[in-house]
């Protein structure tokens, strides 16, 4: 069997995403080696992911890797990767998701709503920071960054009384001692992509892509296809506040996607809701609702773009 280069982010989290694909390929008879690389959003650690700006943060120096054939597979959290995939590359595989949605962790508050009035809630996600705002105006949001170790020890501390973590990486890792509340999608909308990882690789590299096939999750594919169509048509990337959540509906070829825009401090929150059996075009419908709504003020005030609605 061939020899496999993975190319990996050297966060705790991202190598137990890394090594644990390692683990099925090498199970499946195939040499897999892991590289680990160094990205931009992981050289920038002291400024809140929304005032970098950049798209690709993540991935952009595993891409060059891939370009240069220093490697064969790159894998990502799904949520990082940006929704449009240059030429050069291919997302091969999208893996069996993991819980989609947000946790709540505290030492002294069992849930959300029972959270001191003006208590401190770290993250340095736009997208949690806005909803939260709008459900409890009265918190404190600070900045946290680091990876789960180094959060989860500033909330054991006491630097802050919660933090919104994906429960997937805690899943994932382990850490699942602090989690107080598993937040629904009506109260935190999850990122696109949450919870699942992507597989990416050279575009036309037909031997990798056919190595790999059997790690692809259609259902999964379809929901998270969904929410990125979404992402998309409204011009976002991870460091904007958008949310969206597909999910599939038993005994029925839908979908049903939720999805939240929200200003930065809660004042506005746009929501819809839509069901339907084509995840791309039922991403692009809602995205092109929220635009209607005025998203693209939004989106424009935290990004600095303006997503045009499309012409019917």
């Amino acid at each position: 069997m061939a020899t496999l280069r993975i190319g990996s982010r050297g966060s705790q989290l991202a190598l137990w995403q890394s090594n644990h694909i390692a683990a099925i390929l090498r199970a499946n008879g195939h040499d897999v080696t892991l590289e680990i690389i160094r990205t931009t959003g992981d050289k920038i650690t002291d400024v809140a992911l929304a005032k970098v700006g950049t798209k690709g943060m993540f991935t952009k120096e595993i891409e060059e890797a891939l370009l240069e054939k220093r490697i064969d597979l790159a894998v990502h959290s799904l949520k990082d990767l940006p929704t449009e995939v240059a030429a050069e590359f291919e997302l091969a595989v999208i893996t069996q998701r993991d819980d989609p949605h947000d946790a709540f962790l505290s030492r002294n508050y069992k849930t959300l709503s029972e959270l001191r009035q003006e208590g401190r809630v770290g993250t340095s996600s736009l997208r949690r920071q806005a909803q939260l705002k709008a459900i409890r105006p009265d918190l404190e949001i600070e900045p946290l960054r680091g990876n789960v170790d180094t959060r989860l020890r500033k909330l054991e501390s006491g630097e802050f009384d919660a933090i919104i973590l994906a429960a997937a990486g805690l899943h994932r890792l382990g850490r699942t001692d602090l989690v107080r509340e598993v937040l629904s999608p009506e109260l935190m909308c999850p990122a696109a992509g949450q919870g699942a990882l992507g597989i990416e690789i050279r575009a036309g590299d037909a031997a990798t892509r056919q190595h790999l096939a059997f790690l692809d999750d259609p259902a999964t594919r379809a929901t998270t296809t969904c929410e990125r169509a979404l992402l998309n048509r409204l011009g976002g990337g991870c460091q904007v506040p958008i949310g969206a959540l597909a999910q599939t509906i038993e005994d029925s070829p839908n979908l049903h996607l939720t999805a939240v825009v929200a200003r930065p401090d809660g004042s506005k929150v746009l929501r819809e809701f839509g069901v339907g059996s084509d995840p791309e075009k039922l991403g692009i419908q809602i995205g092109e609702a929220l635009l209607r709504r005025g998203a693209d003020e939004i989106v424009q005030e935290v990004y600095g773009t303006v997503a045009v609605p499309q012409q019917p």
